[in-house]
C-alpha cells in the first residue's frame, strides 16, 4: 500500500488487534524489522513503512527542503496514521526514528497510546556536560565522508554502527541496505539525522514512553538512554544485554519482548 504522502506501508497481524507502528531507522527500510516481526505479530496489528527516500517509497515524493528537519519525516508519520485510520497507536522508532516519533506524538497525542524509542538520540554532538557520543569535528568529518563517497562510507559505517564483529553477515546486510539507498537523497538524511537536536522537546511528551538501549553502542551509548529517560517524565528505561545501534536483528528476540511487553499494557 502507498499513502498519499508517498511512503510504502505494509499491514500484517491481527485485523483488529492493537497497533503497532514500526519506523526504520537512517539507511535502512522496513525490512529491518523482519527478525521481530513474528512475535509482533501473534497479538498487534502491525504496520510498518519505508520513509521517503528508502525502501519501495515514491521517489517523486522527495523533496530536499521537506526533508531537511525531522518534521517533514514527522508530517509523513501522521499522515500514515491519518489515511491509514489509525488510532491508539503505539509507534515504535529505531535510532533517528525515535525522535520523529517524538515530533509525532507532541503534535497529535490523542493519536498514540505510547512510544517505544529503540537505540534514541535527541543530539550526537556532545554539548558541555551532554555526552552525545561524537564531537562536532567527529559528526563535521563523517558527513565530509559520506558526501565525497557514499558507499566507501557505507562500507566501512555500517559494521561499527551494526557491532558484533563475530557476526559479519550482519554488518554485510546493514551494508547493502545503506547501499541500496539513493546517495543523494542519504546525504540529505543523514545531514538531518547527525545534525538535529531534540533535547529540547523531550520534555514535552506526554505519552507513555519505554526507552529501550544496548548496553553497548557506538552511536548512542548508554549515556544518552539514561539522558531520553530523565528528560521524558514517567518514561521507562530497558538496557538489553546486547551489542550494536540494531538490536532488532542482533537481539530480537530480548527487543520484540521489550516492545511485547510495554505495548500490551497500553
Amino acid at each position: 500500500m502507498r499513502v498519499r504522502s508517498g511512503n510504502h506501508v505494509l499491514v500484517s497481524g491481527q485485523k483488529d488487534g492493537p497497533v503497532l507502528l514500526l519506523a526504520h531507522g537512517f539507511g535502512c527500510d522496513l525490512n529491518m524489522w523482519r527478525l521481530v516481526l513474528p512475535a509482533l505479530e501473534e497479538r498487534f496489528k502491525v504496520v510498518r513503512f519505508d520513509h521517503i527516500g528508502a525502501g519501495r517509497s515514491d521517489p517523486a515524493a522527495w523533496d530536499p527542503e521537506r526533508y531537511a528537519t525531522l518534521a517533514g519525516y514527522a508530517d509523513d508519520v501522521l499522515a500514515v496514521c491519518a489515511e491509514a485510520e489509525l488510532r491508539d497507536v503505539v509507534f515504535v522508532g529505531h535510532s533517528v526514528s525515535a525522535m520523529i516519533g517524538v515530533l509525532a506524538a507532541i503534535r497529535e497525542p490523542d493519536r498514540f497510546a505510547g512510544l517505544v524509542l529503540l537505540t534514541p538520540s535527541p543530539c550526537y554532538i556532545d554539548d558541555g556536560d551532554y555526552r552525545g557520543g561524537f564531537s562536532r569535528a567527529d559528526i563535521e568529518e563523517l558527513l565530509d565522508s559520506l558526501d565525497s563517497n557514499y558507499l566507501g562510507w557505507s562500507a566501512a559505517m555500517a559494521p561499527v554502527i551494526m557491532g558484533n564483529p563475530e557476526r559479519p553477515e550482519l554488518g554485510e546486510e546493514l551494508t547493502n541496505s545503506f547501499c541500496r539507498t539513493d546517495p543523494k537523497m542519504a546525504r540529505v538524511f543523514a545531514h538531518t539525522t547527525f545534525l538535529s537536536d531534540n533535547r529540547a522537546d523531550l520534555a514535552e511528551v506526554g505519552t507513555p514512553t519505554l526507552v529501550i538501549e544496548c548496553r553497548h553502542d557506538a552511536i548512542a551509548p548508554p549515556e544518552v538512554g539514561r539522558f531520553v529517560h530523565e528528560r521524558i517524565p514517567g518514561s521507562r528505561l530497558v538496557t538489553l544485554d546486547a551489542t550494536g545501534h540494531c538490536p532488532q536483528l542482533s537481539a530480537p528476540e530480548a527487543t520484540a519482548e521489550a516492545i511485547v511487553d510495554f505495548a500490551s499494557a497500553r
